[in-house]
């Protein structure tokens, strides 16, 4: 096996991938429609049940049958932060809209911030939750009131509070407070519980989030979208809707949380830590899906009060606080097996940002910090590949000598490498260095926010998507091309056909991919033609003087 061969292995393993990918989305089986459901939770009957069955769920949280008429007839509730900009329905205490006011859709029109969540066909995606109980209660249907229609976090202020009432005809009073802090992407949820009536009152408390998965994405540059959990068994956990509509979450664990996570953004139902909840999700039907946890059930005596918490978290994959919120929400900005390396990067990355404060520069001076850091390794491969290049016409004439006979070819061959102290596989390790890193590189440049609509210079504006005009791509083919030309050609004319398409077939193959991950390739190809050059014109020098 030569440099060619791991070249073209090396290819034909992601092309042979990308294109089984897009054959499942477009030809793979499809999940069969699951019928609506429409069971409310079952509210525990003992002291000893304090979970709710299994087999419970608060879902029909809305249905589709109905959201048109949800979103159109809302009585909403306006919120707005420093960060969020929110409207909670009265009906239910529904958060059925959020943007995150920080991330525009698009750089050119950094006043249309990019929606979370949202009550629309196009897009559905809401936070409901309440408390479950035998009689009467406050879930995601109950009419609830507020003492004003707009409210809006001052300037000098790091807390707002958001009261939503609702009472029930025996004399039960839930006010149910959505707390928002300055900075925060967090919101407490508050149930404060009054029972002025005759009889004990008791409840579950349930979160869930509901979610229309998106319509189709890049056949290229694919993301993850689906559920997340977390427990203290398995710190993270990711599904997929179509599995979760072939095998529900069951999942009773001591606090962890429960999300659904896209592309840069994730949200998330964080009950507290010392609570035993059921972790659950629900098909809807076979676009609609929930996610959520009921905590265990609490008693209000009459004439007594309780305080019920949770947190949800509905914002950016930020990766300086996730982990600070919840141990093991972090893990939500998903860089694969090779994770380790990824996060090297970015470390790496963020602190040359904050130096220079371009992530194109960063990216570049990454780049020569790698390179250097492996120079030696290199280095080896390259004077391995420098020394086939001298003996290449040596090798032509044994090829010419034996023909067909692969035996005695093969043979010749090693006893040549032998005799010039050749290692045929040395010209694999400068690839073999790469391949983890430009893996690595794709993740983070692929799934940290931080890199999202990222300006480099020029023409450039966003790193994190393709180059607009093609001219990273065409730079990279053109490097390709000189640094194939100064590596030795392989003996098998097949094979040298095959490497002289591949510079064409790799520029078009990177014109799609994130501009910031072909600019890391051009500032790589370039110091590797240096290195290159250097070394093989060293040896070359050192070979004539010898001769002499």
């Amino acid at each position: 096996m030569d440099n060619t061969r791991l070249i073209l292995f090396i290819v034909l393993s992601f092309i042979s991938y990308m294109i089984w990918d897009a054959w499942q989305k477009d030809y793979g089986p499809k999940p069969a429609p699951t019928p609506t459901t429409a069971a409310a939770p079952t509210t525990a009957k003992s002291e000893k049940n304090d979970l709710p069955s299994v087999n419970a769920s608060p879902v029909p949280a809305t249905t589709p049958a109905d959201s048109a008429q949800h979103a159109e007839s809302r009585n909403a509730v306006h919120v707005r932060t420093d960060l969020l900009a929110l409207e909670i329905n009265l009906r239910g205490a529904v958060i059925d809209r959020a943007a995150l006011l920080a991330y525009p859709i698009d750089p050119k029109t950094p006043d249309v911030p990019f929606q979370l969540m949202a009550a629309d066909s196009t897009r559905f995606f809401i936070a409901q939750g309440g408390l479950k109980a035998e009689r009467e209660s406050p879930d995601h249907h109950a009419a609830f009131t507020s003492a004003a229609t707009e409210y809006k976090l001052d300037a000098n202020t790091p807390e707002l509070v958001v009261p939503l009432t609702w009472t029930s005809p025996a004399g039960v009073a839930v006010t149910k407070e959505f707390v928002f802090k300055r900075g925060s992407y967090e919101v407490n949820i508050r149930y404060r519980v009054k029972n002025a009536s005759a009889e004990a009152w008791r409840a579950n408390e349930y979160e869930q989030l509901q979610r229309m998965p998106d319509p189709g994405q890049s056949r290229i540059v694919k993301t993850f979208t689906g559920a997340a959990l977390s427990t203290p068994e398995k710190s993270y956990k990711k599904f997929e809707f179509s599995a979760l509509q072939k095998e529900p979450l069951k999942v009773q664990a001591k606090g962890g949380w429960i999300a659904v996570q896209e592309h840069y953004f994730v949200s998330a139902l964080i009950p507290p830590a010392t609570d035993a909840n059921h972790y659950y999700s629900s098909a809807i039907d076979s676009t609609h899906f929930a996610v959520g946890y009921y905590g265990p059930a609490f008693t209000v005596a009459p004439g007594a009060e309780q305080v019920v918490e949770t947190r949800l978290y509905a914002g950016p994959k930020l990766q300086d606080s996730l982990g600070q919120i919840a141990p093991g929400l972090e893990l939500t900005i998903d860089y694969g097996i090779l994770w380790f390396i990824a996060k090297l990067l970015f470390w790496g990355l963020t602190h040359i940002h904050g130096i220079i404060g371009n992530w194109g520069w960063a990216i570049i001076l990454l780049t020569v910090f790698v390179k250097g850091m492996f120079y030696p390794l290199s280095a080896a491969g390259y004077r391995s590949m420098a020394k086939m290049r001298r003996v290449q016409p040596r090798l032509l004439a044994i090829r010419e000598r034996y023909g067909d006979d692969r035996a005695r070819l093969n043979q010749a061959m090693m006893d040549l490498y032998k005799e010039e102290k050749i290692n045929p596989l040395g010209g694999c390790l400068p690839i073999l260095i790469q391949v983890p890193v430009f893996i690595s590189l794709y993740w983070v440049l692929l799934e940290s926010v931080e890199l999202r609509q990222a300006n480099f210079m020029f023409w450039i504006h966003d790193l994190s998507t393709k180059d607009p005009l093609f001219v990273l791509p065409l730079i990279m083919g053109v490097s390709m091309f000189f640094q194939q030309k100064m590596n030795p050609a392989p003996v098998d004319p097949v094979q040298a056909k095959v490497m002289q398409v591949l510079p064409f077939a790799f520029t078009v193959f990177f014109a799609f991919f994130p501009s910031g991950l072909v600019l890391y390739w051009v500032v790589n190809n370039v110091l590797s033609i240096a290195q290159q050059w250097y070394i093989t014109r060293s040896i070359e020098q050192a070979h004539g003087a010898h001769a002499h």
